[in-house]
């Protein structure tokens, strides 16, 4: 009975459908419906409750960003009893890394939710990993820990944590190519510079030499993903050489 009592019932046919489409997503029923539209709200909007608190999704992703490292570490523990702290540490990077979040968004089509001023298409590729994991924050405050980690089991787990494959997965092009060259003795420089180029926004360039030869080269918004677009150049360059070595 204290259950029926805490269930807040749509009060639109746009809350219905919202209600009904999220219940089919989560495989349980979702109790608090604004948890969920502040987790697919951009920030874009503006929006601001009665204290003049911003409501948009990146409290809740900072929130499920906590609980689903927590989840995966707990997997990865009993999972793996043999593995030390420097590998399970490592296979949760894996698992949680930003790529692998934006694939997990994508796939469960989490945009299709999302209310901004930004044009779909013009928002950061990153917003799916976000709302992914703003999700998870709000099926904490709506359901508790519980929820939340069947959710992840059911969602992310089974679906995509197989150990055996992730130990082969690289989840960083650059700290593999800084391993392998500290390994080998092998003099290596990341260089970088803006590039504005003929665009309006910012952008970097990133050139990677190793032994005073320039291997390759990345551009992105970003210097990180810069040096880890030229890395992976380098990695598939040479990945024979670095996998005999």
């Amino acid at each position: 009975m204290n259950f029926l009592r805490r269930i807040v019932k749509p009060q639109s046919k746009e809350d219905e459908d919202f209600y009904y489409e999220l219940k089919e997503l989560l495989n349980f029923k979702p109790i608090k419906l604004s948890h969920y539209k502040k987790a697919f709200t951009h920030r874009s909007l503006k929006l601001v409750d009665s204290k003049g608190n911003p409501i948009n999704y990146e409290r809740l992703e900072f929130l499920g960003d906590a609980i689903l490292g927590s989840v995966i570490a707990s997997y990865l523990y009993k999972e793996s009893p043999k593995g030390n702290e420097g590998y399970l540490t490592q296979m949760r990077s894996k698992v949680v890394s930003r790529e692998h979040l934006n694939s997990l968004g994508k796939d469960l089509e989490l945009i299709r939710f999302v209310k901004s001023n930004i044009a779909k298409e013009h928002i950061s590729d990153n917003i799916h990993g976000n709302i992914f994991e703003a999700l998870i924050g709000a099926i904490y405050l709506d359901r508790g820990y519980n929820y939340c980690h069947q959710f992840i089991y059911e969602q992310v787990i089974l679906p995509y944590v197989d150990l055996e494959r992730l130990e082969g997965k690289i989840s960083s092009y650059k700290g593999y190519v800084i391993e392998w060259c500290q390994k080998n003795k092998k003099k290596y420089s990341f260089q970088s510079y803006e590039d504005s180029g003929n665009q309006n926004k910012k952008h970097f360039s990133v050139k990677i030499s190793i032994e005073g030869t320039v291997m390759a080269k990345g551009r992105a918004t970003s210097k990180k993903k810069a040096e880890e677009i030229a890395a992976k150049r380098v990695y598939y360059a040479m990945q024979t050489q670095m996998k005999s070595s």
